[in-house]
């Protein structure tokens, strides 16, 4: 095991920031299967792995898998052989291993009592659980609405090192940091204690709910406050260098801007993007109401072109209407680089990714839904157009609500028309599958505390092509995730599987 390393680190604010992380070097090992793969195994060399949330960095939400045509959707069965119980609250994304030729995949589950498990893909049983440390009771809390809380932020891994990075809310309300073995859920080196190792970060105003992101060797974690908005709260992005080779940093808004989304980081082209709520008492514009742009480390220019914010942020800020509810999210149509989010004002804010234009520079917001919109959306590249998916009530479906469709065109300016609505009760996270290219391309979204069925839908059309019975209750905001053929969704009690084999 490598020893402790601690780099010094500049804090934007000038003060000094002692990060300490301990690695441990990983063999690389095979895990033999101990059980005879189920018939509807894909065939050997066939990959698949989601490392992160919503399977890329950009936070698209996009899978490619050929074994997932419109047709083979409308014959999906749930798998009644997968059996995977959970105790404990599952708000992160579930992630997927693929161990390759020879090696064991594995299916990885984090829940709200900081429990970390890894079940196999094929047939639910459990390769190895480990929970790091107990998660804090509400009571240690100012506020909020999550009872345990512990592990709320999708965890990212890293498939170089076989590692886990997770962010847990532990027993005495601190934010640790952990590095997990792909291998057996060994915990690897030191955990980062945040309160000890960023200058100003205070754990217990602090919520960790956006996915974590890993670039260049920094792991970004984004926090937000609780439900409640209590205490001296504000929205961070925390860098962890994990090789300890370089110094990392960490930017803080204003108070409150909170980085509430669950997608949380979300990086394209060497840059990284989140989007902020409300600050509170502001009187000059200081991060919130906003999607930023930052640099690798962190650092924020504080340059018009480096962030977004509504010309009408003050009167936002004063009715608590975040427009970060739904992430940052960029993509490209065509040769136009754009970066989007969704908010409590049911408005879509769309901004130049290459100039995002200061307050009141955005390029075009309608009102696209009816009330609040909070959840992770999907933008695929169809033959048709780009689509881009959410729950919600949007303010073009004639009939059909809860699932809206809106396509993006570019222009001067660009235009976001609704493709289509579907019928879905409930506030989970959306995702696609494609075969490839956009070809097949299908929108899949659980009606996560309303109807709790899994919901697949025709990306060009709006045709629905399966609903499932309805699951025992799933947390809200959370998105399935599909990989060999196969879609997985974690609830309360349990997770699921489906398969179109």
């Amino acid at each position: 095991m490598a020893g402790p390393l601690t780099t010094d680190r500049v804090h934007r604010t000038g003060r000094r920031v002692k990060t300490i992380w301990i690695l441990a070097t990983i063999a690389v090992a095979c895990v033999k299967q101990t059980q005879p793969p189920p018939s509807d195994q894909l065939p050997p060399g066939t990959r698949a792995a989601v490392l992160q949330h919503h399977n890329d960095a950009a936070r698209s939400g996009v899978y490619v898998d050929s074994a997932l045509t419109r047709t083979a959707v409308r014959g999906l069965r749930q798998d009644s052989s997968f059996n995977a119980p959970l105790q404990g609250s599952v708000y992160a994304q579930p992630l997927y291993w693929d161990g390759g030729d020879g090696g064991q995949d594995l299916l990885i589950v984090a829940t709200q009592r900081n429990e970390v498990i890894a079940f196999d893909p094929l047939t639910g049983s459990r390769r190895w659980a480990r929970t790091p440390a107990s998660a804090a009771s509400r009571s240690e809390l100012p506020c909020g609405n999550i009872d345990p809380l512990g592990i709320t932020g999708t965890p990212i891994i890293d498939p170089t090192r076989r590692l886990l990075f997770v962010d847990a809310m532990t027993a005495g309300a601190h934010h640790r940091v952990f590095a997990i073995s792909l291998l057996d859920g060994s915990i690897s080196g030191t955990p980062v204690d945040l309160d000890s190792s960023v200058s100003g970060f205070s754990s217990v105003v602090q919520n960790q709910r956006g996915a974590l992101a890993l670039q260049a060797g920094i792991l970004y974690v984004p926090y937000s406050g609780h439900n409640g908005d209590c205490g001296d709260y504000a929205g961070w992005v925390v860098g962890i260098d994990t090789t300890g080779a370089r110094p990392a940093a960490a930017y803080r808004t204003g108070k409150g801007g909170g980085i509430w989304a669950m997608s949380g980081v979300a990086t394209m082209d060497g840059s990284l993007f989140v989007a902020t709520g409300n600050t509170i008492g502001l009187t000059s514009w200081n991060g919130g109401e906003a999607i930023l742009k930052l640099a690798p480390g962190p650092s924020f220019s504080g340059a018009a072109a480096d962030y977004y914010a509504p010309a009408t942020w003050k009167d936002l800020d004063a009715t608590d209407t975040d427009i970060g509810t739904a992430g940052a999210l960029p993509f490209d149509v065509g040769a136009s680089h754009f970066v989007a989010t969704l908010g409590k004002d049911g408005r879509l804010h769309l901004a130049g990714r290459d100039n995002l234009g200061g307050v009141g520079g955005g390029l075009i917001a309608p009102q696209v839904a009816n009330g609040v919109v909070i959840t992770a959306p999907s933008a695929i590249a169809t033959p048709s157009g780009t689509i881009l998916a959410f729950p919600a009530r949007g303010t073009g479906c004639s009939g059909a609500n809860g699932l809206v469709a809106l396509r993006i065109t570019p222009g001067s300016p660009p235009s976001a028309a609704t493709a289509w609505c579907a019928s879905v009760t409930g506030n989970g996270s959306t995702m696609a599958t494609t075969t490839g290219s956009g070809a097949e391309s299908v929108i899949w979204v659980v009606g996560a505390r309303g109807d709790n069925q899994l919901h697949a839908v025709n990306a060009e059309t709006g045709e629905v092509l399966y609903t499932s019975a309805s699951l025992g209750t799933v947390e809200r905001f959370n998105a399935p995730i599909a990989a060999k053929g196969r879609i997985y969704v974690a609830g309360t009690s349990a997770a699921y599987a489906f398969t179109v084999r």
